[in-house]
């Protein structure tokens, strides 16, 4: 039996909800280790999802719903801590009273340091190789390029945005039809490929491929890259197809989910969706936000299963569950199925 190097998710992914006090300073603690990439929603009101990260620092937001350059402000995200984060009296992560979600991940330490691997060096790089995850800052040139991701392992799943200009979202997954193939995570369109946001050329372990359009290389122009490759029971990107019944499509991960976040590719039309342990404790899982919108949480409907081992789908809706239709997805663990080799080595029980 193969056993996870990660014996426990929330070591490297955690998620964290928070009631908002409308402070100039909320410290937030409880996480399990300092974060470096954040992802923020106010839950219960119409609000912009915000990302930050430390490669970027302090007090620098862009939106996973909006094409928006980079925003700049005090009163976001103030500083990364060893146990959590503190933000300032920004609505999108404080108003008083608000109900938030925070999804958070470990990169490496700090910033980072340049990668020199490909044509293009990065500014900054943080990378983790133990989570397979790294974050990037670079320049592009609008010529083919390569930049170096630092992960020494093939990505899974790649998401670019331009920090200094206006413009969508780049979302690469190893289970789109080729390399050159991506969507918007601000949108609701399908697989799309006909502009070369990335050239038709899979990204290697030492490499990614950025072609000449402006999403992910224009001339002088500044970008942020997150990079995931799988790890055995702690993260898996891939695909999935649905099967229209409400006893849906099973989802073989080899690990107890702590997050879900899919995309119908196959049709346009459909939001991204995204469920995690947190907001839902106990099955059928039924909170669900939409990272292409402002939405607040929507609790209406059971939507899927977190088990031992993977997610089974509990819904008709097309957005999660079309018959035939193709989902790509991005999942992380509370728990491997098997968490370590020898006398520890106990599978993981269904919630």
């Amino acid at each position: 039996m193969a056993y996870s190097t990660i014996p426990k998710g929330s070591l490297y992914m955690n998620t964290l909800l928070y009631t908002g006090n409308g402070a100039t300073s909320n410290p937030l603690t409880g996480l399990g280790f300092q974060p470096d990439f954040n992802w923020t929603k106010y839950r219960n009101a119409s609000a912009f999802h915000s990302l930050s990260d430390v490669v970027r620092g302090v007090n620098s937001q862009i939106y996973s719903n909006d094409t928006s350059a980079q925003a700049a402000g005090t009163n976001s995200v103030q500083s990364f801590n060893s146990d959590g984060l503190t933000v300032g009296s920004d609505s999108n992560y404080n108003g008083n009273g608000g109900t938030y979600v925070s999804w958070n991940w470990k990169a490496g330490t700090g910033q980072g340091s340049p990668n020199t691997d490909g044509s293009i060096n990065t500014t900054y790089t943080s990378v983790n190789t133990t989570a397979g995850f790294s974050i990037s800052l670079y320049t592009g040139t609008g010529s083919n390029a390569t930049i170096g991701h630092g992960l020494g392992a093939v990505p899974s799943m790649v998401m670019t945005k331009r920090l200094s200009a206006g413009d969508d979202w780049i979302v690469w997954n190893k289970d789109l039809t080729n390399p050159a193939s991506y969507l918007y995570l601000n949108g609701t369109n399908d697989e799309m490929g006909s502009v070369p946001a990335y050239q038709n050329i899979t990204p290697t372990s030492t490499l990614l491929y950025p072609g000449t359009d402006g999403r992910t290389n224009n001339s002088g122009q500044t970008y942020i890259t997150y990079c995931f490759a799988d790890v055995k029971g702690y993260s898996k990107m891939a695909s999935y197809v649905g099967n229209g019944n409400a006893n849906g499509t099973f989802i073989y991960t080899g690990f107890k989910p702590a997050f879900f976040m899919a995309k119908r590719k196959s049709a346009s039309g459909d939001p991204w969706v995204l469920i995690d342990n947190k907001r839902n404790t106990f099955n059928a899982l039924s909170n669900t936000l939409t990272p292409n919108d402002t939405n607040a949480a929507n609790t209406g409907t059971d939507r899927a299963d977190f088990l031992s081992n993977g997610i089974k789908i509990r819904t008709t809706s097309d957005a999660w569950n079309g018959s035939g239709s193709s989902y790509i997805y991005m999942a992380f663990a509370s728990n491997p199925f098997v968490a370590t080799s020898g006398s520890d080595a106990i599978p993981v029980t269904a919630r």
